[in-house]
This record gives structure tokens, C-alpha cells and sequence, in this order.
């Protein structure tokens, strides 16, 4: 394995220190980078959408799930159904408190999401009580991490708890058996110590660079030190445990804050070790070599934190082939098995690639499938949140070493869609599924709930929901030279030392943005985004029309100098492959980057979501609403009833009875924003009438 190690270390590319701290990935110096984030906490929203949102994460999104993370430890044992002891895990293992560990083993990484939230709120808000806060839970992290950089409570904990100092451990203690009952490191996969390591190393960064402390820091530090020299001692033991791989994004940022090769060379070995697994699975994507593999399947969300991984590597490395797979992985995404809201990992179940390949040893059941091509049900969906925030964050990587906009049209959809819908407007409760379909009838309960809830005892999403919106201002422009690249829109102010601008508008609902330049000592061009939906866009230049590319060329910028977009918003009726059965014969709406639904409360008539057609030539009122006290814009209509009333629970078939002269009123709504009226029917997609 030491000579598979040294052969990791050949092509290493030069030293990439920083200078400034950045945003969530640091660019700057990488080899296939075209552009760069802006740096972190010099976009900050102003108003309108993303305001509003950013307004209730940062003032009671993050401090409510701080009580869930914080349920005292003494009240274990009456533990209703919101709680967590994610916190009192970290004072066990520190030493403050005593106990044993309760929970799940990959809450230690939830905890880290949960941070680097806060993290992303105080480089915008420089809040000293969320600034305290994370002081607080770091240094319990601190004190529970061992002197071999490894921390993962539950065997930190076990340690102490079977008389071993932690702090003395200074090897790693994958052979280190604790007791007959207790655990070891890496003893399962399933113990997800290595998905908890990278969500610390990049929860590190992200609060140096909005604090310019070094606590979290240096902790995620120390864990990138421990996975390199367990790659360079027991390489195979790591390979069985690559399971979410969040430390292959973590080994790569570390390289880009510090310079340090050893941390390139940790990302190059992490993903080349698992070509080295004998008896792979497609559960965990290293059933093939990762090189021979040209289309997503397997576990969701694994597969597309390793996709997000292996682009990060290739920013570094240039690597072709690298390219080649991860271009044909995202086109078979796209193009053949995501929903139009931006889901990912279609079936609670499923079998991935094709239970039909003669070539497969056995067919392998895949929890969270991507499954087959155009498998994509509704009222059964699957859809972890997590899997769309993959999805994120592998596009955001392919669109910083491309610069095609199709990227920034998943972002778009991802974060408007597939994750906003992942919290409740009030910023409590969550899903960790996301069904595009709830009926009453459904005649049986699906292994999660389609109702928020303020605690799930898999409470891998919420946090990663609130950390990734918390980040949106981070993904809204891009830098490269003297080129802004305006990716989001939104009302917002971007202010760095060379470069300030204001956008004003009231995206998504309206589509007019004014970008207005308040200094511009290095800027020359700007690249507005033009998403894919759009048709009729006009772009002006101090009120005189211009095109997309004349913006694009080199000009001297000046203060006061505005560029106005149009981006015409109509409603717009949108169908699916017919090979996307499911989908047959309907219809889904949209209007911007928003997708609508309807729920059983906005019908009138008492009629039931299956009783009503959307007519072709359907015309749509559209009409601002509030709900939750969040204003948005809903589409009323007047459509055809078609139902026949309802189906008996043994009623199979039966002859068709159409009704016909009957209509009645419909208000579809965001679909972000369904589920916060109380349960009821919801639909995303609706019946057509032709």
C-alpha cells in the first residue's frame, strides 16, 4: 500500500497559498478553474426573495435547530419526538459530561453542517451571539478530537469510557478493540466516520474564512492529517470506508486554503483507492472502476457527493478522462432520471444500474436508487433533500471549469426548488424526502413522512439544508480577472476592495434586475446569466438595448453605469418524455425558475386534485399571496372538472363515466411553498386535457 501511496504523489500540481480568504470553494489558483467565488461575506441580500429567506434562516433557522442539537443530556431517557443530543455527544466525548453516545453515528457531521451554517450567517452578519455560539460547540469539539487528529463521538466516547485516553492515542486505532461490545474505529462502513471527517475539514474552513479564527480550523486540520497518513498506512481499510464521500470535497479545499501537497495527494489517493475495492456495490458506486463509469446509479446522495468530489479533483488536475466521466454522468443526470423540480434518487428501492444487465454477478437492491432511465414516480418518490444539495454542489464545480450556463440552470432549480422545499417558510420543520404527490387514498405509509417534521431521527438533511441556503449569496457572482460573472438574481449589494455593484430586483416573481456599478476599478466585462427557460430577453446598457455578447467585451466601466435585464415571466405548461409513464398525459407548470402545485384547500367545489384538467389553452390570473406571512405569486385558473368521484379501496377498474360541462376554480402555488397549510392533497403533476 506505501508503494500504491507514493504512486498518488506523482503530477502533484504547484503550490496553490492563498491570499484572500474565499468563498466555499477556493478557485483561485486551480488548473482548470475559469472563475472563482466572490469572497466570503462581500454579497449580502438587501431584500426581496432571497432576503426574506436569508432574514429567517439567520434568526431562527440556526438558533431552532440549535435547541434540537442541544436537548440536555440528563433528559435522555424522556426523549419525546424533537430532540437530538448531537451536542451532548461532543461534551461525553470531551470529558465535560458524563454519559455514553445516543443517536446515530453520522450526526457528528450533521453537527458540522449545522456550523458551518452559522459560520456563512456571521460572515454576512458579524453577529457576536452566533459568533459565541460556535465557541462554544468548537471547543467541545477540541477537546474531544484525539492527539491522531480522528474524532467520531460514539468511539471517542467508548474509549473513555473503557478507560483509554483519546488524547493519548497518537496512531491510528483501526485494530484497537475496546471491549467486546464496544466500538472501534472503522469497525463499519456504516459508522460513516469518514463522511463525518470531511464535513469537519470543510465546516473548518468555511469559519476561518468568516471569522479568521483558527479553532475549527486547526481541528479539521488535524482530521485531514489523519486521513493522509491512514492512506499512506492502511489504504485498504479507508477504501471500505468511502461512504458519502464529503472528505473527498474536504481533502481538495484543504489543499486550496493551505498550499500544502500532501492534502492534493490525500483527494488524488481517496478517489483512486476505491478502484482498489474487491466486491464493490453499486450502493456505494466503486462496483466499477470509477473511470469506466458513464452514468449516475447507485445511492443518491453518495453518488453525487463522489461526482462533487471527483470535480474538485479534476479543477486540480486537468485530468481528460476525469472530465469525460463526470460530463456523461451529469448529461445522464439530466437528461434521463432528475425531476423537474430538481429530485434526485427516485426510488426508495431500486435497482441500479439495470436489473436486466446479463453481465451483473447479481442484482444489487439500491436504497435512495437513481434506478433506471426515465424511472421516475411521483406519490412514491424518494428525492433526499441531500441528494439535491449534491446535485448543487456538483454543478457549481462544473460550472466553475466550464463556464456553461446549463450548470447554473440546475443551481437554479436546486435552490428554488429541490432544497428551498426542504424547510417550512417558518424555518422549523423539514422533510427529508420530497414527494412531487400526497393523496389520502394512497393505500400504504411510505418509510418517511411527506409532512415536515422538527426532528427526524435521520437528521442528515435539515442541517444541510440550512447551511446551503444560508451560502446562496455565495453562488449569486463569480470572479475571474476583470470579468464579473452574475450568476443568481436577487436584490443584493457586492462589495470587495476593487469591485462594488447593486442588483435590484424582485426576482423570481418579477423578471426586471438593474445592476447598478458603484465601483468598478478593475472590472472590463459581465457576463449575465441567461437561463435556459427564458425566451424574449432584453438587455440594455444605460437604457440603449444591447446584446448578451457586446456585454461581454472589454469597455471601461465607470460609476453609475446600469445594465438592466428582462426576463419575461409567463406561465408555462411543460410535459415529460412519454417513456416517464408516471407522467403521461400531464402536465407540471412553471413560470420563471419556479414550479407550481397544487394543493386540495386551493380547489374550489370540494372537488379532489383528481377530478380537475388543465386545458391546453389554459389561462392563468397570476395573483400575489401571502402565506406564512411570506409573499409569493400564486396562478389562479378556470379549468374543467372530469372526476368521477371516488374509487373504492377494492376497486381496481371500472367503465368510464365522463363529466362533462363542469369547471371550477384552481390556485396553484410554489412548490417550495406546499405543506404550510396543514395536510392535504398535493400534486406537482396535474391531468391534461387535450
Amino acid at each position: 500500500m506505501k508503494k500504491f501511496f507514493l504512486l498518488c504523489m506523482v503530477g502533484c500540481c504547484g503550490t496553490a497559498m492563498n491570499t484572500m480568504a474565499q468563498g466555499l470553494t477556493d478557485m483561485s489558483h486551480s488548473q482548470q478553474a475559469l472563475m472563482q467565488n466572490t469572497p466570503m461575506g462581500t454579497v449580502k441580500w438587501t431584500g426581496g426573495f432571497w432576503g426574506d429567506r436569508f432574514n429567517m434562516l439567520s434568526t431562527t433557522g440556526i438558533w431552532d435547530m440549535w435547541d434540537t442539537w442541544n436537548t440536555p443530556y440528563e433528559t435522555i431517557d424522556a426523549l419525546g419526538l424533537h430532540g437530538s443530543h448531537g451536542f451532548a455527544n461532543f461534551q461525553v466525548a470531551a470529558g465535560t459530561v458524563k454519559g455514553k453516545h445516543h443517536g446515530p453515528p453520522f450526526h457528528d457531521g450533521d453537527m458540522y453542517k449545522w456550523l458551518e451554517a452559522c459560520a456563512a450567517v456571521y460572515a454576512v452578519t458579524k453577529d457576536p451571539k452566533i459568533d459565541a455560539l460556535m465557541d462554544k460547540f468548537i471547543e467541545q469539539v477540541a477537546l474531544a478530537q484525539r492527539a491522531d487528529g480522528y474524532i467520531h463521538t460514539p468511539v471517542v466516547i467508548s474509549e473513555r469510557n473503557a478507560g483509554i485516553d483519546s488524547h493519548a492515542v497518537k496512531e491510528n486505532a483501526a485494530g484497537i478493540e475496546i471491549g467486546k461490545d464496544q466500538k472501534h474505529a472503522f469497525a463499519s462502513r456504516l459508522n460513516f466516520e469518514t463522511y463525518n471527517l470531511g464535513h469537519l475539514i470543510t465546516a473548518g474552513i468555511i469559519h476561518k474564512r468568516a471569522t479568521g479564527k483558527t479553532t475549527l480550523f486547526e481541528c479539521g486540520k488535524k482530521a485531514a492529517d489523519f486521513l493522509y497518513n491512514f492512506l499512506t498506512n492502511d489504504a485498504a481499510e479507508l477504501s471500505r470506508n468511502a461512504i458519502c464521500p464529503s472528505h473527498y470535497m474536504g481533502a481538495a479545499e484543504m489543499y486550496r486554503e493551505t498550499g500544502d501537497e500532501k492534502y492534493l495527494t490525500l483527494a488524488k489517493g481517496l478517489i483512486a483507492i476505491r478502484d482498489s475495492v474487491t466486491n464493490g456495490e453499486d450502493h456505494n458506486q466503486d462496483r466499477h472502476k470509477f473511470r469506466d463509469q458513464y452514468e449516475a446509479m447507485g445511492h443518491a446522495v453518495r453518488a453525487n457527493y463522489l461526482y462533487a468530489g471527483v470535480a474538485d479533483l479534476y479543477a486540480e488536475t486537468g485530468e481528460r478522462q476525469l472530465m469525460k466521466n463526470l460530463s456523461a454522468i451529469w448529461d445522464d443526470i439530466v437528461n434521463h432520471k432528475i425531476y423537474i423540480m430538481g429530485g434526485c434518487g427516485a426510488l426508495y428501492d431500486g435497482v441500479s444500474p439495470d436489473g436486466t444487465t446479463y453481465n451483473q454477478p447479481s442484482i444489487q437492491q439500491i436504497h435512495q436508487a437513481y434506478g433506471r432511465q426515465f424511472q421516475l414516480p411521483q406519490e412514491a418518490a424518494h428525492n433526499e433533500i441531500c441528494a439535491q444539495i449534491g446535485m448543487l454542489l456538483f454543478s457549481w464545480r462544473m460550472f466553475q471549469t466550464t463556464c456553461d450556463p446549463k450548470y447554473v440552470d440546475n443551481i437554479e432549480t436546486e435552490l428554488y426548488n429541490g432544497i428551498l422545499s426542504g424547510i417550512s417558510l417558518d424555518g422549523k420543520d423539514f422533510f427529508y424526502t420530497e414527494a412531487l404527490r400526497r393523496t389520502k387514498e394512497f393505500p400504504y405509509v411510505m418509510r418517511w413522512p411527506k409532512h415536515r417534521q422538527r426532528y427526524i431521527t435521520c437528521f442528515c438533511c435539515p442541517p444541510n439544508t440550512l447551511r446551503t441556503l444560508c451560502e446562496a449569496q455565495e453562488y449569486a457572482y463569480s470572479v475571474k480577472g476583470d470579468t464579473l460573472w452574475v450568476n443568481l438574481y436577487g436584490q443584493n449589494a457586492l462589495k470587495t476592495k476593487d469591485l462594488e455593484v447593486e442588483q435590484t430586483t424582485d426576482y423570481p416573481w418579477d423578471g426586471h434586475i438593474t445592476l447598478t456599478i458603484k465601483k468598478a476599478k478593475t472590472l472590463k466585462s459581465i457576463r449575465m446569466h441567461i437561463p435556459g427557460w427564458a425566451t424574449g430577453v432584453q438587455l440594455r446598457l444605460n437604457g440603449q438595448p444591447i446584446l448578451a455578447e457586446d456585454l461581454r467585451q472589454p469597455r471601461k466601466w465607470k460609476k453609475g453605469d446600469v445594465v438592466e435585464l428582462e426576463l419575461p415571466m409567463k406561465p408555462r405548461l411543460m410535459e415529460a418524455n412519454p417513456l416517464v409513464e408516471e407522467a403521461k398525459n400531464q402536465i407540471a407548470v412553471m413560470r420563471g425558475p419556479i414550479v407550481y402545485c397544487l394543493e386540495g384547500q386551493d380547489i374550489q367545489g370540494g372537488y379532489r386534485i383528481n377530478d380537475i384538467a388543465i386545458p391546453t389553452d389554459v389561462q392563468f390570473k397570476e395573483t400575489k399571496i401571502t402565506i406564512e406571512g411570506h409573499e409569493m405569486v400564486a396562478l389562479e385558473a378556470e379549468v374543467p372538472v372530469t372526476g368521477q368521484g371516488s374509487w373504492g379501496k377494492d376497486e381496481l377498474y371500472r367503465e368510464l363515466r365522463p363529466v362533462k360541462n363542469k369547471k371550477t376554480k384552481i390556485r396553484l402555488i410554489p412548490y417550495y411553498a406546499w405543506d404550510n397549510r396543514g395536510i392535504d392533497d398535493m400534486s406537482l403533476w396535474l391531468p391534461l386535457e387535450r
